[in-house]
């Protein structure tokens, strides 16, 4: 009886210990695994924050998915321990619509939208009734109406949200024709437009450079865009899990940094918000 015992407790240790081991081993010098979510494996920082992670034994393990909305709920069941394909806004929706624990862990990067045309070179040339075409969907919207803001076009009223809406401009001075479509079609109306507000990526698609074409375009020093930061995020219980945030660090190396900005051609770059930044906006997006 008392050897029965004995073993019972040392199998009880070792399921202790095994449970400890994602927060630990990289710091006893043993190697930890991470899965990684991701929507394509092909950005030239993986391979680099792999090896950097290596280093210090992390073996991270990219898990590719090919819709959006399927990350998160692996993240959320345990098949993965934290993704990295959104941004602060969509994560704030996820988890506002389905009641699952995510958090944002660390920023990565900002894919920004721009204000295109072919027409002008620059917004202050935007003339009197000018017709300015953006993306329909919600979000986006949302997003291309606060570009407008900023370039000093429009104003928005004081509580405009994450799905706001042209009838929420309160000030428009040059009275301009505000015309929402389709995301992919806001590139094929610039012949009959001022300006277009596109996406990076739908830009990209359409043959422009994201970094030189547009007249105006989101900086990482607007506190508007935080919503629309891309970030490494993780179940709620791993939210101090200190290999993840490791993880978080690395991705903020200068290395990373330039390997973003030459895999897109400068479309995209690097963007470090503090913890409290992030907890911050994402509460924000919750309400």
């Amino acid at each position: 009886m008392k050897r029965v015992l004995l073993l019972a407790l040392a199998v009880l240790t070792l399921s202790v210990t095994a449970a400890c081991s994602s927060d630990t081993a990289a710091k006893d010098g043993d190697t930890v695994k991470v899965k990684v979510g991701v929507n394509g494996t092909d950005g030239a920082q993986w391979p680099i924050l792999k090896e950097k992670a290596a280093k210090e034994g992390i073996d991270i393990e990219l898990i590719e998915f090919a819709d959006y909305t399927l990350p998160n709920n692996a993240l959320a069941q345990g098949d993965i321990d934290m993704n990295a394909f959104q941004h602060i806004a969509f994560l704030g929706q996820f988890v506002k619509e389905s009641g699952e624990e995510i958090v944002p862990i660390g920023s990565t990067m900002l894919a920004p939208m721009g204000i295109y045309s072919e027409k002008i070179s620059d917004v202050s040339e935007i003339k009197e009734g000018d017709k300015i075409s953006l993306p329909d969907d919600p979000s986006n919207q949302a997003r291309a109406l606060r570009l407008l803001e900023s370039a000093g076009l429009i104003t928005l009223t004081d509580d405009f949200g994450l799905f706001g809406t042209p009838s929420e401009i309160v000030e428009n001075p040059l009275n301009l024709d505000i015309i929402p479509m389709q995301a992919q079609q806001t590139p094929r109306s610039m012949p009959d437009v001022a300006a277009a507000v596109i996406n990076n990526g739908v830009a990209g698609q359409a043959g422009f450079s994201p970094a030189e074409d547009p007249i105006f375009k989101e900086e990482a020093s607007d506190e508007s865009i935080h919503p629309y930061v891309n970030i490494l995020a993780v179940s709620g219980e791993d939210k101090d899990n200190e290999t993840y945030k490791r993880i978080a660090e690395l991705y903020q190396e200068e290395a990373i940094a330039e390997a973003i900005k030459e895999d897109t051609n400068g479309g995209s770059f690097l963007v470090d918000l503090t913890q409290e930044e992030l907890d911050q906006s994402f509460e924000n997006l919750k309400k």
